[in-house]
């Protein structure tokens, strides 16, 4: 079969993926996870149940493989956001903004029932791990430049800023989110409150700073998709 038809074959099933699954997440947004049917988004689609068929078993498949496209943008979105600053701090304050603000806005387009269900996608997992591993570079950049704090591994801060930046999706407003960034940059920049030497009390309590460098990553909705 001759190069072009195949192209034409390769773009034309790629098309009517991205239709299938653009049509599923405006249903899904419309009318709620649970009413969505293969008819429906066949004939939103504009395709036969058939032709749907061949290309996904269910619901649950395309909106699996609707996440995980939606997640694929996000993290290339954060890596031309961290490619076109200049410096490490920079860099590291422009990644952390971009991934809250797609934080907010993936969360306040989807449903209580459509973010649980997406997040058992292991897509996410894996989406986290990246994340985790891409904010722990800028951070260990920022601190060979002097621009982050060196007393803290940058594993553990990479874990206390995804963390912190998960307060994003409830904010009301941009604003409050770029003071959230602010306040989590705050927190990496060197002279920060000395975490380095664990708690101090003796009354059993623990100073709420200690608490962020020891929890795993949960990063990404997007991605939170």
């Amino acid at each position: 079969m001759p190069k072009l038809w195949n192209e034409t074959i390769d773009a034309h099933r790629a098309a009517v993926r991205d239709a299938v699954l653009e049509t599923t997440a405006a249903l899904v947004a419309e009318n709620g996870l649970t009413s969505v049917t293969m008819s429906q988004i066949a004939k939103d689609s504009g395709i036969g149940r058939a032709t749907l068929y061949k290309y996904f078993p269910d619901v649950d498949a395309i909106l699996l493989a609707w996440h995980e496209r939606q997640i694929g943008h996000h993290l290339d979105h954060l890596a031309e956001v961290r490619d076109r600053a200049e410096g490490a701090g920079e860099r590291l304050e422009a990644v952390l903004r971009a991934f809250a603000l797609v934080s907010r806005a993936s969360r306040q387009h989807h449903d209580g029932d459509l973010s649980a269900f997406l997040h058992r996608d292991r897509q996410v997992i894996e989406a986290q791990q990246r994340l985790h591993g891409m904010v722990e570079e800028l951070l260990a950049d920022g601190a060979q430049a002097g621009a982050v704090r060196d007393d803290i591994a940058p594993g553990e801060l990479a874990s206390y800023c995804l963390h912190a930046l998960t307060a994003a999706d409830d904010l009301p407003s941009e604003a409050a989110v770029h003071r959230l960034v602010a306040l989590t940059l705050a927190g990496v920049r060197p002279g920060a409150l000395d975490a380095s030497e664990g708690p101090q009390r003796t009354d059993g309590a623990v100073h709420p700073p200690h608490h962020h460098g020891h929890h795993s990553a949960h990063g990404t909705h997007e991605a939170r998709s």
